[in-house]
C-alpha cells in the first residue's frame, strides 16, 4: 500500500488560503473581485487556530509553521485577544489563491486530491 502524498508549507498554505476564501462565500474567479475585496474582507469573521489545524490535518507545530509562514507573506492577519486567535485572509492573501491556484492544482494534484477525500472541495477547485 503507497504511502500518503507528503504535503509541504506551500500546499498547507494552499489549502488555508481556499479555506479562508470559501469562508467569505464569494466566486474566487468573478470579474472585478480585487475591487469587491474592499467590501468583503472587513466584515470577515475569519477562523480560529484550531479550525486551521483541522483544515490542514496536522499537527500544533506544523499548524504554527503555516500560520507564521503566511503572515510572514502577508497572506493572512493574526488577530489575538483573550488569548484566541482569529486568522483572516488578506487582498494580498485572496489575489495570491486567485492567481497560483491552478498552478497548484498542477504541481500538487495527488495531494490536493488526497486533501479533500473525505471532504468537499471548494468548488473551484473541483474537477
Amino acid at each position: 500500500m503507497p504511502g500518503r502524498p507528503y504535503k509541504d508549507l506551500v500546499i498547507y498554505g494552499c489549502f488555508v488560503l481556499n479555506r479562508l476564501v470559501a469562508e467569505l462565500g464569494i466566486d474566487l474567479y468573478q470579474d472585478g473581485l480585487p475591487e469587491k475585496l474592499a467590501r468583503v474582507l472587513p466584515g470577515q469573521a475569519g477562523i480560529s487556530k484550531e479550525e486551521v489545524k483541522r483544515e490542514i490535518k496536522s499537527n500544533h507545530f506544523m499548524t504554527e509553521r503555516v500560520i507564521d509562514h503566511l503572515e510572514k507573506d502577508g497572506l493572512v492577519s493574526v488577530e489575538q485577544a483573550d488569548g484566541r486567535y482569529r486568522i483572516r485572509i488578506t487582498h494580498e492573501g485572496v489575489l495570491h489563491i486567485q492567481k497560483y491556484n491552478e498552478f497548484y492544482r498542477k504541481i500538487y494534484q495527488e495531494q490536493i486530491r488526497d486533501h479533500y477525500r473525505y471532504t468537499k472541495a471548494p468548488f473551484w477547485l473541483r474537477d
